[in-house]
């Protein structure tokens, strides 16, 4: 295994800068804060930039810019600091999601809270008591990928997968919560469900959450949803970061 970063070939017109190929704290902070410092600079041509888990990505326009100088504006970048311990970029937000927990609504509830060695009450309140980052974006537009949960929520993925689960179905699993964007199959444990959309075309902005938020949950009533489903955001509100 890689502890990086690497630097890395990505089809004719990207790179992969690559932290670590290990999902941790550091690497993660480390792509965020990078892909933020090197916006400010990026050269002209460079037209994209994303972050992974872990990575971030570059992508260029062969025809307006050399391979060779994207190269060269990463690893300056890369050399301006020390991205072990970086700091998140500001502009970030915070954001609290209503949810309901267990029931219909977390049909998975006391088995992930029996996996992690705690009652169901006790998994709802760990879940909500702490911002969670939003670690990166992917899967479905703006479907968050949110850490992180104790080490007690290392639990494993199902060996089988749901067929479906629906839009802002709240799952859990290795020490992550994602809320679906969209009804999909998956193999980690529903506890809950919201009304947030992750991506809303009619909304502005139509994907809120960007890498480096932080999301709260909020316990509500499952009778609540529905109104909820009525409000902008699905009634999630929104502060900024210091």
């Amino acid at each position: 295994m890689s502890d990086g970063p690497d630097l890395l070939p990505l089809g004719p017109d990207g790179l992969l800068l690559r932290f670590s190929d290990r999902l941790g704290d550091a690497p993660n902070r480390a792509a965020i804060a990078f892909r933020a410092a090197f916006d400010e600079t990026a050269p002209e041509g460079v037209v994209e930039t994303a972050t992974s888990l872990t990575s971030v990505f570059v992508r260029f326009h062969p025809d307006r810019i050399a391979r060779a100088d994207v190269e060269t504006a990463v690893r300056t970048t890369l050399d301006s600091r020390d991205w072990s311990d970086a700091d998140l970029p500001a502009g970030r937000s915070l954001w609290t999601l209503p949810a309901a927990f267990g029931g219909a609504e977390g049909p998975d509830l006391e088995e992930a809270a029996d996996l992690a060695g705690l009652t169901p009450e006790e998994a709802v309140r760990q879940i909500c008591e702490v911002p969670l980052r939003v670690l990166a974006l992917g899967f479905a537009p703006g479907q968050p990928y949110l850490g992180f949960l104790s080490e007690t929520w290392n639990i494993p993925r199902r060996t089988e997968v749901t067929p479906r689960v629906p839009r802002g179905a709240v799952v859990v699993a290795v020490r992550q919560v994602i809320p679906f964007a969209n009804a999909a199959p998956t193999g980690w444990r529903q506890v809950g469900r919201t009304a947030f959309r992750c991506h809303d075309p009619k909304a502005d902005p139509a994907i809120p959450l960007r890498p480096g938020d932080e999301v709260r949950f909020r316990p509500a009533a499952p009778s609540d949803l529905a109104r909820l489903e009525t409000e902008p955001f699905g009634g999630a509100t929104r502060e900024a970061l210091a």
